[in-house]
């Protein structure tokens, strides 16, 4: 009962020697089988100790020491003169471990590969160096592919941007990984579905790659796109679009009414004050001081240890900011003070205030006033919000959540918000009864040829933006079909892949392309 590896020998003795249990023992039967010809033999040659690693014992180490017998083959045709007896589910021939410790260090090292593996062996008395662990799983034999029906499949990096192998997973067999391949080309894809004939539906995301070779080694395939990568896909251009629009995103300022309060004096936003710019002003007052006082530029050079040219630049400067905040005199010098109240009114897009300025007068560029506006909105963003008289426009990816997000789960605030940039924008109110459209063909499975093609020709009308979406679902339009109608998806590939990463993540390095295949197939 507690040493059910033992039952085949006879345990003589029971030691403790050094912090390892030690037993001796022998074997049972009083002959042993020939294992080239199969006949039974009885008559021995000479015999020997093999010492044998065994499982813990109350998590401590346990050797075996095995005295075993070698035998003389009598059989005239057989070509062993001599043979050793094996004891079966103890231990394999020329072993050092036995059967059991095998299998516990193997499913160790593929839980938890190289490092982490040999820490907790040793922690359970079973102690092992990670490489061998490694050596160990390499030397596993690859699970069988058999007969797949509905086969997944996706990439994943070896070494992003520049390696990729190709996982491919059963999706009607328990969701287990069959195979593992480098690379992610069609041909090689196309190869291993030629030499495993009998797949019916293929399960992948857009990329082209997966689509002509499964094209080219299974024609008879059903392709299916998978909805999420469809979704996402949808959601990227409808970022794009709302981009487009960032225009429409602010609300307009509301005029003053006679009777109203009087609006909340606009702040003007100032320049950080740090230890530098502190620094640079007093100096700016000390060098007009002792000018007013009648020193020339010499004298106060020498009198404040400064650089002439440095104090020059201090007394030909009209205005002691331009020096701290690091500004020159420029063009931008008159708008500024309607920059400042448009900031305290939450405009902050510089797009915009370059177009308001520029019908005002202003030559400049874009660049010189987004250099100018860069550190007021970053150092006065939180007082200019609390004190504008409403909000600042949404950012761009706020505004594609609100409109590719579940309806339901939008604030009343953020709903409230997301109406008034429909009334104002036309194009973004037609992009969002065209994604709620395609969300219900996704969730009901109702995306026939004829519903999608009507779906495409009235985005194709309305928003000439989503032209490329559409121009990429007609490219691919069986495998998208399939996607909205079928009930197949690469829910389970997608988490394949996340487990890989999770695989390379805890090996230290050592993910090398074979071992990693065999921690994919096998853990």
């Amino acid at each position: 009962m507690l040493l059910p590896q033992l039952s085949p020998v006879v345990i003589d003795q029971v030691d403790w020697f050094d912090g390892v249990v030690v037993i001796a023992a022998h074997p049972r039967a009083r002959g042993s089988r020939c294992r080239r010809c199969g006949r039974v033999s009885a008559r021995v040659h000479s015999c020997y100790r093999r010492h044998l690693a065994d499982l813990p014992v109350a998590g401590r180490p346990v050797a075996v020491w095995l005295t075993v017998r070698r035998f003389f083959c009598d059989h005239v045709d057989c070509s062993a003169c001599t043979f050793v007896e094996q004891r079966p589910g103890l231990a394999e021939r020329h072993a050092r471990r036995s059967v059991g410790l095998q299998a516990a260090l193997v499913a160790v090292g593929l839980a938890l590969a190289g490092r982490a593996g040999s820490r907790l062996a040793a922690t359970l008395g079973m102690a092992v160096s990670r490489s061998t662990l490694l050596r160990l799983i390499r030397a596993l034999p690859d699970p069988p592919v058999g007969r797949v029906r509905v086969l997944g499949v996706d990439e994943f990096a070896l070494r992003r941007g520049h390696h990729y192998g190709t996982v491919l997973v059963d999706l009607a067999d328990g969701h287990r990984p069959v195979d593992v391949f480098i690379g992610r080309e069609a041909g090689d894809f196309a190869g291993w579905l030629r030499a495993h004939p009998g797949v019916q539906v293929i399960c992948r995301d857009r990329a082209g790659g997966y689509a002509d070779g499964a094209r080219d080694g299974a024609p008879g395939a059903v392709q299916v796109a998978d909805r999420w990568h469809l979704w996402d896909n949808l959601c990227r251009h409808v970022e794009r679009l709302v981009a487009g629009h960032h225009a429409c995103l602010p609300e307009p300022a509301a005029p003053a009414t006679n009777g109203a309060p009087d609006p909340v004096d606009p702040v003007v936003p100032q320049w950080p004050s740090t230890v530098r710019i502190e620094h640079t002003r007093q100096r700016y007052d000390q060098t007009h001081d002792l000018l007013k006082q009648g020193l020339s530029m010499r004298a106060i050079v020498r009198k404040l240890d400064l650089n002439f040219k440095t104090v020059r630049r201090y007394l030909r400067a009209e205005r002691r900011y331009l020096l701290a905040g690091g500004v020159r005199v420029s063009v931008l010098d008159s708008f500024k003070p309607y920059l400042h109240d448009r900031l305290a009114n939450g405009v902050r897009n510089a797009t915009v205030l370059h177009g308001e300025i520029a019908e005002q007068g202003y030559t400049g560029g874009y660049k010189t006033l987004a250099r100018y506006l860069r550190p007021l909105r970053r150092v006065d963003a939180t007082a200019l919000a609390g004190l504008s008289p409403h909000p600042g426009p949404p950012a761009v990816r706020q505004v594609t959540g609100w409109i590719t997000g579940l309806p339901g789960h939008l604030d009343p605030a953020d709903e409230e918000r997301l109406h008034a940039i429909r009334v104002r924008c036309p194009e973004l109110d037609a992009a969002v009864r065209h994604v709620a459209g395609f969300a219900r063909m996704i969730k009901d499975l109702s995306g026939d040829e004829a519903m999608l093609s009507k779906w495409m020709g009235a985005v194709d009308a309305g928003l000439p933006v989503l032209r490329s979406f559409t121009a990429g679902l007609r490219r691919d339009l069986d495998a998208v079909v399939a996607g909205l109608t079928l009930d197949y998806n690469s829910g389970a590939v997608e988490g394949t892949v996340n487990r890989i990463k999770q695989l390379k993540a805890a090996m230290y390095g050592r993910a090398k392309p074979d071992l990693l295949r065999k921690r994919i197939l096998l853990a």
